[in-house]
């Protein structure tokens, strides 16, 4: 240790006390994300509610840390929550494990798992940092119907991967597609 090392240290100190100070008003001013952040996920909807998520747990083999549970059900036609065959009956979530890497979202085949810019998700309870279906699910839209329903946009789903979005159009430029 030198003679001029504490001298050093507090240059270090007298050089900052002269800069302007950078304040963050971050609770009251949220910053504005990237456009292509990865923050919170969330399972997408099809135009007339029915979820894209088909239960193929693709995600969860997908996720390095082992963060995501994925249990697929049957669909009937009583309870119909997914045009396909299947539909993800337990998903969730653990944000605990959660590196936000998003190779989920890449293999995704409907791409019902995608990222938001939501970036808030600090909890000082390790239990509220478990999502659950409900709270991934995006929220209904207007013209959305919340499942289980029949099939709204086609006859198989096929119609609702290929024809989805036309369909939708047509739906609400007919009379009474208030529904």
């Amino acid at each position: 240790m030198g003679v001029f090392d504490p001298v050093k240290g507090f240059g270090v100190t007298f050089a900052t006390m002269f800069k302007k100070v950078v304040t963050e008003e971050y609770p009251e001013v949220k910053k504005v994300t990237a456009p292509r952040f990865h923050g919170r996920h969330q399972l997408n909807r099809h135009p007339d509610g029915l979820e894209k998520c088909v239960g193929c747990e693709l995600c969860a083999w997908a996720c390095p840390a082992d963060a995501i549970f994925v249990e697929g059900a049957d669909n009937t036609e009583d309870a119909r929550f997914s045009p396909g065959e299947r539909y993800g009956a337990d998903y969730q979530i653990n944000y605990l494990r959660c590196i936000g890497c998003g190779l989920c979202i890449e293999a995704c085949p409907t791409r019902s798992l995608t990222m938001t810019n939501e970036y808030e998700l600090a909890d000082d309870d390790r239990q509220k940092l478990i999502f659950t279906k409900e709270d991934l699910l995006a929220p209904l839209l207007a013209g959305m119907e919340q499942p289980p329903h029949p099939m709204r946009l086609g006859e198989n789903e096929q119609d609702y991967y290929v024809n989805g979005p036309q369909l939708a159009a047509q739906a609400k430029q007919m009379p009474g597609a208030d529904r």
